[in-house]
């Protein structure tokens, strides 16, 4: 019996002094730590010790050797909390319980510029993303094109782990893009004589023409108004992507007379596909906007970034020049 004793305090004093420095070393900041695809023991090793130093890193392998963990199978990104003991940094690096990366974007005009902020926080690279947006399989499901792909993505934020493929990516992008456009939205659409990604690429103009969410629905409705009559929609914010330059404050007739698709100006009918991402919040401001007879509008003269609506040219005109003279006043060109 004393001899069954003098072994178990031998096996628990063993075990405190092994357990004792991984459960008192910890890790001295925050971090991510990626673990690429296939990744060796070694590789890791190498990611801990740049970020939690090589006494540290060598603690936390040495438990994960004990566990006989296959890294080649734990590809993904952990978060590492300043302060976690080293124990706990191995049960979350062989657990495979990935820390989801939070992706949000809003109002972003250029769709290179969009899936590059997206693959920036995941392990692959944006060309993968495209091959993957372009396919037509994915563009067919959405009801989208090449020119309008840009339409599913709804301003939001996302989590996506480190390790999601392409395919996952734009599965749970589009899903959301699904959801919002349920039977009842697609109804509304109709009865507004426009298909969803139409009602997209409308509420990307409207974005960009105010920040007023009062005025969004308006907005929209006056464009309608337009489509209907089949005027030509003379959006001043197509004539800046037509351009290239959001900067452009005032526009002039240089700038009425780009060629481009996008130049409503210049074009009848919506541009080929969204100016920029927009919000459920605009997308649904147009679909349930009160009917309006309004045709024109134009930026107040207070420069407050609400607009004055019209009815008639006549009345346009007058607003118009009562914002020109306010530009004027204050040097913009």
């Amino acid at each position: 019996m004393l001899y069954t004793m003098l072994v178990l305090a031998l096996l628990l004093a063993a075990f405190l002094i092994f357990m004792a420095p991984m459960m008192l070393t910890r890790a001295p900041r925050t971090a991510m730590i990626r673990i690429p695809a296939n990744a060796t023991g070694a590789e890791v090793h190498d990611t801990l010790t740049r970020y939690m130093g090589d006494s540290f890193a060598d603690k936390v392998m040495r438990m994960a050797r004990f566990r006989k963990t296959d890294f080649a199978k734990r590809h993904g990104a952990y978060e590492i909390k300043e302060g976690t003991n080293s124990l706990e940094v191995m049960r979350i690096l062989t657990s495979g319980a990935q820390t989801p990366m939070r992706v949000t974007y809003h109002g972003v005009r250029n769709i290179q510029e969009l899936l590059d902020r997206i693959s920036d926080k995941l392990a692959f690279g944006s060309d993968s993303l495209s091959m993957e947006l372009y396919s037509p399989e994915v563009l067919d499901k959405y009801g989208l094109d090449s020119e309008n792909a840009m339409a599913m993505f709804i301003d939001d934020t996302y989590e996506m782990y480190w390790s999601a493929t392409p395919g996952q990516v734009i599965d749970k992008i589009g899903r959301n893009y699904t959801r919002f456009w349920d039977d009842a939205n697609r109804e509304k659409a109709a009865r507004l004589g426009l298909k969803p990604v139409e009602v997209m690429i409308l509420a990307s103009i409207v974005d960009e023409e105010s920040n007023a969410a009062e005025e969004k629905g308006t907005i929209g409705r006056l464009y309608i108004n337009r489509l209907k009559k089949n005027m030509r929609l003379q959006a001043d914010p197509t004539v800046r992507y037509a351009t290239g330059d959001f900067t452009i404050k005032r526009i002039t007739s240089e700038h009425l007379s780009t060629q481009s698709p996008y130049n409503t100006y210049l074009h009848a009918g919506l541009p080929p596909g969204p100016i920029r991402t927009t919000s459920k919040a605009t997308v649904q401001a147009i679909l349930d906007s009160k009917p309006n007879d309004y045709l024109y509008m134009c930026a107040k003269e207070d420069l407050s970034g609400t607009h004055n609506f019209a009815t008639t040219f006549a009345e346009h005109t007058r607003n118009a020049m009562r914002y020109q003279h306010a530009l004027d006043q204050r040097g913009i060109k």
